[in-house]
Order: C-alpha cells, then structure tokens, then sequence
C-alpha cells in the first residue's frame, strides 16, 4: 500500500519503510511525564469525578497549534550539510505522540523554562509506551528564530513553538501536549504516599543538600537511609529529577557530585516507570484525592472527548511494556562550544537521527531492529 499523504503529514500506518522514505527525500536535518499519570489515574475515580477534573483543567484552544505553518528547516547548508528541507512529517493513527513539558516559572513569565521535555507515545500496534527525552542543549533551528537550544524554543514561545521546533528538526508528528509545573509534580506524588526508588548515595546526597539549601528541611540530612531501595516524599523525588550533578565550589557547596543531563533525563524516564507500576496498587481514595487537587494544575490541548478515550483504555496501557529513548541518540552527537548558544550538543547526522527516531517510535524500515541502537531499554511492568 502506498503512503497517503495529507496536506504535510505521511501516513505510515500501512508499515511503510521510512527509512526508504527518509533516504529518497534527502531529509536534513526529553516530573512532566505525571500528566500521563493523572490521565491514566483517572481511570478509577469513577465518571462523578472525572467529569468534575476534566471541567476543572486548563485547556487551550490550540486548532491552529499544529498546523506546522513555517515549521521547516532552513535549506543552509552551514549547520547540517548540504540536503534538502522537507515539511512531511511521519504520523499513524495507532500511535498517539504526546509531548510533556515540566514548566519552571517562578517569575511569572509568559512562558517559563522547561529543562524537561518528554515525548510519550502510546504505541497500539506493538503494545508499548514510549518514552523519548530530548537533552536541553541540543543544537537545532527554532522556527522563526534561528539556531539555539532547544529549551530555548519553549522560552521563545511555550509548548507550540517547542512542538513546531521538535517537529521541523526530526520529522514526527506530535499529535497532543500537556504541561505541568513543579507544585503538581509534588501533589501528586505525595498524594500517593511517596515514592520507592532505587537510589545511589552520590544521589541521596544531592537531594539531602538541595532540600537543606532550599530551606526545605531544618537538617542536612533528610535522607538517612543507605543506598538502595529509599521512600521519597515528593519533594525529595523533585530533587531527584533534577538531579545532574554539582560541581563542587557551585554555591559554596563542599561536596561535588559526578552527574549530567544525560543523567538527569534517564532518572525521569526511571520515575515514570516506578510511577506506572505504584498506579497499580493506588486505592480509590488515592485516585480521587490526585485528580481533584492537580487537575486546576494542568495545561492540555487534549480535548475532553480524547481523554474520556484515553481514560476508558487506561488499564490496558497499564500493561503496556515500557521502552526509552533520548534525543540525540549516542554515536551522533558532540559538543560545541564555538556558537552564539555557548556549548551545545551538536547532531553530526541529521539525517541518521530522524531515521533512527523513527524507527524507536514507528518500528518500521528494518526489520532486524525495533530502534536501530543498543541505547533503547526496555522493561515490563
């Protein structure tokens, strides 16, 4: 069956090869996954609630958010090498794309910062929730703006500039967003009782000296217990998504922690599978309590009619394997520090990328590999 194409997206859902399409077109040129909790807790709070949450969210008309008008990449050939700018970007209809933002706004801008983005994509066909971070610093052209960070683009211009920005680089549709801020990532896990991680001491360490640091607690060491299995209160696991290191003398600190954003991105993919599999066993009581003091917390462009969809199937997703992914993939990147952006993670092949994040969240175009590289993980819940 051939591709349908509709206006600038490709229909891919009869398994086309995209990496055939990739190759023939020369294409060019990552806390915040709770939204997708509070969507799949809603599942057992029974519709008297559900109802009530779902008038209660921030909803935003986005119909013209995704019409991807201008998201294309410049044809200069100064940053990625010579090719040719395309505006199709890859979709299925079994396969919803969600893009999470963890929104840090304490100065009241019109849009704050988001260190955190995470693509979740509920993969009907194969099963599977996926989960793809894309790291801050990397280098790419924000539509409208130029080249910067990619956290940049949500600065410059909130989740639809960051959607059109993720969009225009790496060639897949996003079909929804959400976004939370810090306060709701707290609520909702300290409304489930905490959290069980598996923790090193470098990061009990880091998060004993941020909650010391940040008046958060009246002793230096909040966490006493050795490395393993610990329970954190929400602001404790807060701290542990954050967590990218400290270089010693950052602050006045004396300590000195080895981390990075690599780093950090993968502890947020690890929360959310804790997340997932703790959902399992969350009492009525739990469910409501979470939905209806962090549902006034979120901003969606999910419409009511899909979250009703997203709910009624919310078990099944339960069980659903979970498999990450992060952006740049390792092999394809390096540093640079001679750009107006200061040092940025630099894509070497543009190309190579989006063929390989398409087939993480597609598995189409090879069919000896679901994603093309070692780096994926998976585990069942």
């Amino acid at each position: 069956m051939s591709n349908q194409t509709k206006g600038n997206l490709v229909d891919i859902s009869s398994n086309t090869q995209v990496l055939n399409l990739y190759k023939k077109r020369g294409r060019i040129k990552r806390i915040v996954c709770i939204v997708l909790s509070v969507i799949f807790l809603l599942s057992g709070s029974g519709f008297v609630y559900y109802y009530s949450v779902l008038n209660s969210m921030n909803y935003v008309d986005i119909s013209n958010d995704n019409d991807n008008t201008g998201s294309t990449l410049p044809s200069s050939s100064d940053v990625f090498g010579n090719g040719t700018s395309s505006n199709d970007l890859l979709q299925n209809s079994k396969v919803l794309n969600v893009m999470l933002f963890g929104e840090d706004n304490n100065h009241g801008d019109k849009y704050g910062r988001t260190d955190t983005m995470i693509m979740l994509s509920i993969d009907n066909i194969h099963k599977k929730i996926k989960l793809t971070s894309f790291q801050r610093d990397t280098y790419v052209y924000i539509p409208g703006n130029g080249y910067d960070k990619i956290n940049a683009s949500y600065t410059l211009g909130g989740a639809k500039l960051s959607i059109q920005t993720i969009e225009a680089n790496f060639g897949i549709k996003i079909d929804r967003y959400a976004v939370v801020d810090f306060e709701s990532f707290i609520k909702i896990i300290d409304t489930l009782g905490g959290i069980d991680m598996e923790v090193t001491q470098d990061e009990i360490d880091y998060i004993n000296y941020q909650m010391y640091k940040n008046d958060q607690t009246d002793t230096a060491t909040t966490i006493t217990d050795a490395p393993g299995n610990v329970h954190l209160n929400g602001q404790e696991a807060l701290w542990y998504a954050r967590d990218r290191g400290l270089t010693k003398g950052e602050d006045d600190n004396e300590i000195g922690i080895d981390g990075d954003d690599w780093d950090r991105t993968s502890r947020q993919r690890k929360l959310l599978e804790t997340l997932f599999e703790s959902m399992k066993s969350a009492d009525l009581g739990q469910i409501v309590s979470i939905v209806s003091s962090i549902g006034p917390l979120i901003t969606t462009n999910l419409k009511k009619d899909e979250i009703t969809a997203l709910v009624s199937n919310a078990l099944t997703y339960l069980k659903y394997d979970v498999e990450q992914y992060y952006v740049p993939e390792e092999g394809l990147w390096y540093y640079d520090d001679d750009t107006p952006s200061g040092s940025v993670i630099r894509i070497a092949d543009m190309e190579k990328q989006r063929i390989a994040f398409a087939k993480f969240i597609y598995e189409v175009g090879d069919s000896s590999s679901n994603n093309g590289n070692a780096q994926t993980t998976t585990s069942s819940n």
